[in-house]
């Protein structure tokens, strides 16, 4: 059975996560060097990406209650981030101490705007908290590989971060447009999830080893990390062990329930 993490943990992994972003950008030979994973992004146009986002997510826990996400000028202070790189740093640091100030001071609980309103996840504080981790270390492991020494997420984020991935991203009450479907995702860590499709929309189930559900028609296998980086489409299907019929993740790949 694996520990599952408190809110005070999300806020641990986004300084820890953030650290380690903040240290790749540090090491970068230049901030004009392109993101692989983001051919349209030099890194500069990467941390100005992630760090702008930490700010609106911190503008928007602050807002609280909400029909929807504040006015721009809630989280862009006019200036926007600097070219220098010791300033950018600097900017970056202050752009997770406010995400993190913030989310520290509404608790676990406070309600606010989400754009997952139709997903099981809860439209809070906590959920916000949750979802910046595997934003950031993904990110994180964006810059890295920029800079040539991509590191795998670690088990402790990369299993909490799938599962929000699953039950956040994907759960949806947005009819599924094709062919019913079901499809399993196996962490080498020991855990699993089912994500049912169908015209009810994406539902998800954590699988546990006394149950005996029947074949999916496809599945994935991999270490949590490397679960969520294909997740994020930082790697292809290949690099897992996969079974059953691949075009149901093509379908999966393709489709956007928002449209």
């Amino acid at each position: 059975m694996h520990n599952t993490l408190t809110f005070s943990d999300h806020l641990r992994l986004i300084d820890e996560r953030s650290a380690a972003f903040r240290a790749a950008v540090a090491a970068a030979p230049s901030l004009d060097m392109q993101a692989p994973n983001h051919p349209e992004r030099t890194l500069f146009d990467l941390v100005r990406h992630v760090g702008t986002g930490r700010r609106k997510t911190a503008a928007i826990v602050a807002a609280g209650p909400a029909d929807g996400p504040p006015d721009k000028s809630a989280w862009e202070n006019g200036t926007g981030a600097p070219r220098d790189r010791e300033a950018l740093l600097a900017w970056w640091t202050e752009s997770v101490d406010l995400l993190t100030s913030t989310l520290r001071e509404a608790g676990p609980d406070r309600r606010c705007w989400t754009w997952w309103d139709d997903s099981p996840s809860p439209q809070t504080s906590g959920a916000w908290a949750r979802r910046q981790v595997p934003e950031i270390a993904v990110h994180a492991y964006d810059v890295q590989l920029t800079v040539g020494a991509p590191q795998p997420l670690s088990e402790e984020v990369a299993l909490d971060g799938f599962d929000d991935c699953q039950f956040t991203l994907c759960a949806t009450t947005v009819a599924w447009p094709h062919q019913p479907a079901v499809v399993d995702y196996h962490a080498t860590e020991g855990r699993s999830w089912r994500l049912r499709l169908s015209g009810d929309g994406a539902q998800v189930t954590r699988l546990t080893s006394a149950a005996a559900p029947a074949p999916a028609d496809v599945s994935a296998r991999g270490t949590a990390s490397d679960l969520v980086l294909f997740f994020y489409g930082r790697i292809p299907l290949e690099a897992l062990k996969y079974e059953g019929d691949r075009r149901i993740f093509d379908q999966l790949i393709a489709w956007d329930p928002s449209v």
